[in-house]
């Protein structure tokens, strides 16, 4: 198992990218509350060490991110982040790259967190969120968006589970909100053939699963005459159906009034994400609540986005947006212009899953999540792996992120 160790360095120049990251990151803090974790008392804490461990973990049946161009499974990787202040508090994030569904692999998340992110980290206050995510994002500049946000979000995760051990409390009781105790999942359903819909809807069934997530597109006889079968099976459960951008809009704007006849009760990213006047076309429409997820990695594109009237509400995913600092303002950006926030994932393991459930337990998010780590993968490096319990995730409530990780595991795998 490798591990990266890295040390500070120093600049005595402020180059014209630094001081234009600077720009924009202050721009930001005009907009929008600064996300400071820092103890009342002013206690200050220096980050000492930034540390990267790849691991992957065995997936469970099929799903299309993490096969090859068999069909074969491929594992689901990850890099898990330990950060350790000067004091010996430590704090531990998980990027979860996925590049069938983004850009980032699990090599390009380690080098950059090497090479461009833990330079610039090591020998800040560990306990300023907002300055790390600005010396992050000088580091590795944004493009449209965020620059790597998987990548940073494993970073942004560590921090927070820091902070919260430092001051001996949750990350709920930090933002002040005392949440729900657990979260409702849905069952994703990704099936190769229409006979294998009603086996995988037993499975989920066994499971304690009563509601379902369908993958759709891009062929709309097919998805039409699963989203019936589902609803046909599980009449009173939630159907979220996500197309992961996969129709054009021709074909978009006929199917959906056909997924809404079907039972469909919200469509996510049914259009590829830079496909903006689409969506507007598609909201006029009316046959369903339509969601963005992939188009959706920083608050600056949602108010944007809102302002332009293209959605709905959002597939909430903290390691889209760069972790939970971006997370917590898109939900409350988002509840301010009364959209739709149902919680996601990008099949979270361990840390990374501990992270979404605390946002989502933290904002009482009672519709159910899309959370299939547990459903796809196999194996932990919790010490307390999760554990599903009558189709529901208990949120954790111990300091930070709330869990404990197993460094022996990190060293054998899950």
């Amino acid at each position: 198992m490798m591990r990266m160790r890295n040390e500070p360095t120093k600049s005595a120049a402020c180059s014209r990218r630094e001081f234009l990251g600077g720009a924009l990151a202050a721009g930001a803090g005009a907009i929008l509350p600064r996300m400071s974790a820092r103890a009342e008392e002013g206690k200050s804490l220096k980050i000492a060490r930034v540390e990267t461990f790849p691991v992957s973990y065995k997936t469970v049946g099929r799903f299309k991110f993490f096969e090859d161009a068999m069909g074969r499974p491929t594992g689901r990787p990850t890099v898990v982040v330990k950060i350790t202040a000067d004091d010996g508090t430590q704090g531990w994030g998980q990027s979860v790259p996925t590049p069938k569904w983004s850009y980032e692999t699990l090599e390009t998340v380690q080098t950059t967190i090497e090479r461009y992110l833990a330079p610039v980290l090591i020998g800040r206050d560990a306990l300023d969120i907002d300055g790390a995510h600005a010396a992050m994002n000088r580091a590795i500049a944004p493009s449209f968006s965020t620059g790597q946000p998987i990548c940073k979000a494993g970073i942004d995760l560590a921090l927070w589970d820091l902070a919260g051990r430092a001051r001996g409390k949750s990350i709920a009781e930090m933002w002040g909100l005392k949440g729900i105790r657990d979260i409702t999942l849905s069952w994703t359903l990704n099936p190769a053939k229409l006979d294998d819909i009603e086996p995988l809807i037993e499975e989920g069934r066994r499971a304690g699963y009563r509601n379902f997530n369908v993958k759709v597109a891009p062929d709309p006889k097919f998805d039409i005459e699963l989203c019936r079968r589902v609803k046909k099976a599980a009449p009173d459960g939630f159907l979220w159906a996500d197309a992961n951008g996969g129709y054009d809009l021709a074909t978009a704007l006929e199917v959906i009034p056909k997924l809404a006849d079907a039972g469909v009760e919200v469509l996510e990213q049914p259009l590829p994400a830079n496909r903006l006047t689409g969506y507007r076309d598609i909201r006029k429409l009316k046959a369903l609540p339509i969601l963005m997820d992939e188009g959706l990695v920083s608050s600056a594109e949602l108010e944007e986005f809102i302002k332009l009237g293209l959605l709905d509400g959002v597939a909430m995913k903290p390691a889209r947006c760069g972790g939970l600092t971006d997370a917590k303002r898109q939900i409350e950006l988002a509840r301010r212009h009364g959209l739709m926030v149902l919680g996601s994932g990008l099949t979270d393991p361990d840390i990374s899953l501990a992270a979404s459930l605390v946002l989502y337990g933290a904002f009482d998010l009672t519709r159910p999540a899309a959370l299939n780590g547990p459903q796809f993968l196999q194996g932990s490096i919790l010490k307390k792996p999760f554990k599903v319990e009558s189709g529901r995730l208990r949120v954790p409530t111990g300091p930070g992120l709330g869990v404990e990780v197993d460094p022996a595991k990190i060293a054998s795998g899950p």
